[in-house]
């Protein structure tokens, strides 16, 4: 728990079939005053697992990432807002520095950190994916949530410092996770571009995703990562194809 005089933080986590991450997720909010979890209806056992740790478990229907982040917000009654993703962590590092930054925030909004990856065994520095600056902390009544789906951030209403501490982020469990994913979000991706009246182009089809690939591996340094980063760098290029291919399969 945080020190009697210092400021309240109320943790808030968003989940759908988490049951293999959410536990160790909760764990390492343990210190904060309020935890508020926001399952969407899982199916597995992530909420029996949540309420074993959280403040609060409640349960609203998937809107996309942008509201149902911002209902969190909403929900959570911290003087500050630590929101994160049931993959990531907040290692003891950063919760020290929390503690002790928080009551010299002055007219702080909010704080930002970066976010490194685990993959395919090791720590990823490269190829576009570290270091990953990331808004996670902000107080309450300060901040909103923007973005286009299936990607949100948190936009502070006032000045935003830095963390030297990063969150500990596992995106995937293995390439079949990773894949499943590629597949989830492209299908989000269509959605957006079907509403927005987006046309298949050929040549962005054909050009895109070898771009999206030398820029992972080459300009970002992804081969420095070694197997990881050239998996990532052609699974990236391959997302960026999936989703002018889905583009493509509604008009024809």
């Amino acid at each position: 728990m945080t020190e009697a005089a210092g400021p309240r933080v109320s943790a808030t986590i968003i989940c759908f079939n988490e049951e293999e991450e959410i536990e160790e997720c909760l764990k390492s909010v343990s210190w904060c005053d309020e935890i508020v979890v926001v399952d969407s209806g899982s199916t597995d056992r992530t909420v029996e697992i949540a309420r074993r740790y959280a403040t609060r478990v409640l349960h609203r229907d998937w809107p996309g990432y942008v509201e149902q982040i911002r209902f969190a917000l909403e929900q959570a009654a911290g003087d500050w807002i630590f929101c994160l993703d049931a993959d990531e962590r907040c290692p003891s590092e950063l919760r020290d520095e929390v503690r002790r930054e928080l009551p010299l925030a002055g007219d702080a909004a909010g704080f930002e950190t970066r976010r490194h990856a685990w993959y395919l065994g090791r720590w990823i520095g490269h190829g576009g994916w570290y270091p990953d600056w990331k808004i996670r902390l902000v107080r309450r009544g300060r901040a909103t949530c923007q973005g286009r789906e299936p990607h949100y951030r948190l936009v502070p209403d006032g000045p935003v410092r830095r963390l030297k501490a990063e969150i500990h982020h596992y995106p995937y469990r293995d390439f079949k996770d990773q894949l499943r994913t590629v597949d989830r979000f492209s299908d989000v991706f269509r959605e957006r571009w079907v509403k927005e009246g987006k046309k298949f182009r050929l040549l962005k089809a054909l050009f895109h995703p070898p771009a999206k690939f030398l820029g992972c591996y080459f300009w970002k340094l992804g081969l420095l990562d070694g197997w990881p980063g050239f998996v990532i760098a052609v699974t990236s290029a391959f997302y960026v194809f999936a989703k002018y291919v889905k583009l493509r399969e509604p008009q024809r």
